[in-house]
């Protein structure tokens, strides 16, 4: 088979969720395929996170984001423009006039779910038939879970012949040991941050979805029940994701509990930054009601912190036995999860142990030799 010409949509690279599942894949196939030809189309400002590809990977500047109506058509001419013989959308946003053939990796449905309710009813019926065209006419879906996969094939009506399970899995660098004078740059990160130990942590987006309110309310809980505690009579929660400015419901949360002086908002931070909030946590709490496939959780495995999360959708799936599982619906057991990891040593140790082995079971490089099979079969027109 002749070398091929595969387009892949990097312009969300700076994402939270989607941009670490673009950068690892990108990565990983650089490493693995020399043969065929790629070209990384992105925005002006990524050019920078595309840098330092081998001669097979290109990019190609488009200016125009996804949210844009406009995309829907001028997106398409534009990769006509450049003559691909397979595009690769890594999210389920794909414009109406998408050229054939192209692969879409769905993370999740939540949008079916949770975030249409604010919404008019054509506005509904317009996402919901784009959402469904989009995977309807790919010639193959990737869903990230086996969870995922359900989802696709009931909620979306994707036959399953046309369905492919590949599982994300964490970004290399959080196994990777610690250099010689960690200990000093991790002290060095949290006084930059004001941030005291002992704190729990949850990174991630805020959206509805990931229960955020109930996490506040449960934190509040766990901190007055462990006021008395050695260790844990100071407890901090330290968020990190979306700007808090645009969820009114967490900013409630966390003034009905009281709890201003203890909960702290970070935003997005870089890489090494969060790697470190990683090592240091007391625990990782991530109570979301809904996942297609769940990184935070194994990212905070790979670095050795205990893990707290929910036991629905896909999460059970992807960290096994080596976390505690909570009803995220159920503030007080999601309090009894949190005390568990804190106060049952054997418990703990047991959970940092099995984290990290559950954790190197998932690898981009094995990710991105599946994907790229599934190039080849598309690309081939391969009969399904």
């Amino acid at each position: 088979m002749a070398p091929l010409h595969i387009v892949i949509d990097a312009r969300r690279i700076r994402d939270f969720g989607i941009g670490t599942y673009i950068r690892s894949l990108v990565r990983a196939l650089s490493t693995i395929d020399t043969t065929n030809h790629y070209t990384l189309v992105s925005g002006p400002e990524d050019v920078r996170d595309l840098a330092g590809l081998p001669e097979n990977f290109r990019t190609s500047v488009y200016g125009r984001q996804d949210e844009s109506h406009f995309d829907n058509v001028l997106f398409p001419m534009f990769l006509r423009s450049l003559s691909p013989d397979l595009v690769h959308v890594p999210l389920n946003r794909v414009p109406l006039l998408m050229i054939q053939p192209y692969v879409v990796t769905v993370h999740d449905l939540a949008n079916l779910f949770f975030e249409w309710e604010e919404y008019s009813k054509l506005r509904i019926q317009l996402r919901k038939f784009r959402l469904k065209r989009g995977l309807a006419r790919a010639s193959r879906v990737i869903a990230v879970s086996e969870a995922t996969r359900r989802d696709v094939a009931q909620l979306a009506g994707v036959p399953s012949n046309r369905l492919r399970l590949v599982y994300n899995a964490p970004d290399p660098g959080f196994f990777e040991p610690d250099s010689a004078g960690a200990d000093e740059a991790r002290s060095r990160i949290m006084e930059r941050y004001q941030i005291q130990s002992p704190f729990l942590l949850y990174a991630g987006n805020i959206r509805r979805h990931k229960n955020i309110p109930r996490l506040v309310e449960a934190f509040a809980v766990v901190r007055e029940k462990l006021a008395s505690h050695p260790i844990y009579n100071d407890l901090r929660l330290v968020i990190i994701g979306d700007n808090i400015s645009q969820y009114p419901a967490v900013r409630q949360a966390v003034i009905r509990s009281r709890a201003e002086h203890v909960v702290r908002f970070l935003g997005f931070v870089p890489f090494e930054t969060l790697r470190c909030f990683y090592q240091s946590a007391a625990a990782f709490v991530f109570p979301s009601r809904y996942e297609g496939f769940g990184l935070p959780p194994l990212e905070a495995m790979a670095c050795g912190a205990p893990v707290v999360t929910s036991n629905v959708s896909s999460l059970p799936e992807v960290v096994g036995d080596a976390a505690v599982l909570v009803n995220p619906e159920n503030v007080f057991d999601i309090v009894r999860g949190i005390s568990d990891v804190l106060l049952d040593e054997p418990l703990r140790a047991s959970l940092i142990r099995k984290g990290r082995e559950q954790a190197a079971r998932f690898s981009w490089s094995r990710t991105a030799r599946q994907v790229l099979e599934i190039y080849e079969e598309a690309a081939r027109g391969d009969a399904v």
